[in-house]
């Protein structure tokens, strides 16, 4: 099973049992900006305790390393597991968010997006995934997710909703990052 396939077999168990989510990081990534390479998927959810036997059923134990108590947790502490295919070790990172005001608005900007494997999958708006890119380049420090970013607004600067990003990027204290970004991607600052 490759990346695509456990992607759209992922999506399809999440829309069958009406779970919120939408497909973030590298694989995002390539949708609004340039391609990069990546390990797994990342999928935030809205995935609830009553929910997760039906959920965990879809990815069968004989076929999926999967950690129930894992999921458990993740669901109760707002972190995250991974369900990976024992035999391509393709894997899923599946993300439960702390719910900020800016986790709900981004569950409510999702956009479906027909991918490649023929199937409507539920994406972060690129301005979301800009924006949690540039929380994780300022945390982090890694230069990937401000490439990810200049890629995005290179790729996608066009479409964007720059009266949405600014508030946001104020209020996730991101703001300096934000400029940075447009720098680069004019080409007239490399710090």
């Amino acid at each position: 099973m490759d990346q695509h396939e456990l992607l759209r077999h992922a999506a399809e168990t999440l829309d069958r049992l009406g779970i919120p989510y939408f497909v973030t990081g590298s694989f995002a990534g390539v949708v609004y900006g340039e391609y990069r390479m990546t390990n797994d998927i990342d999928v935030v959810l809205d995935l609830r305790a009553p929910q997760l036997d039906a959920f965990l059923a879809a990815f069968p134990q004989e076929v999926f390393y999967v950690d129930r108590d894992a999921a458990l947790d993740a669901i109760k502490n707002h972190f995250q597991f991974n369900i990976i295919h024992k035999t391509s070790l393709t894997k899923v990172d599946f993300i439960l968010p702390p719910g900020s005001s800016h986790d709900r608005e981004a569950m409510r900007r999702v956009r479906r997006i027909r991918a490649a494997i023929d199937y409507d999958i539920a994406y972060s708006a690129p301005e979301d995934l800009l924006l949690k890119k540039l929380a994780f380049h300022k945390e982090s420090g890694s230069e990937k997710h401000l490439r990810d970013c200049v890629g995005i607004l290179k790729k996608s600067g066009d479409s964007l909703d720059f009266a949405y990003i600014e508030p946001w990027a104020d209020w996730l204290d991101v703001f300096k990052e934000w400029r940075q970004v447009q720098q680069l991607a004019r080409g007239t600052s490399t710090a």
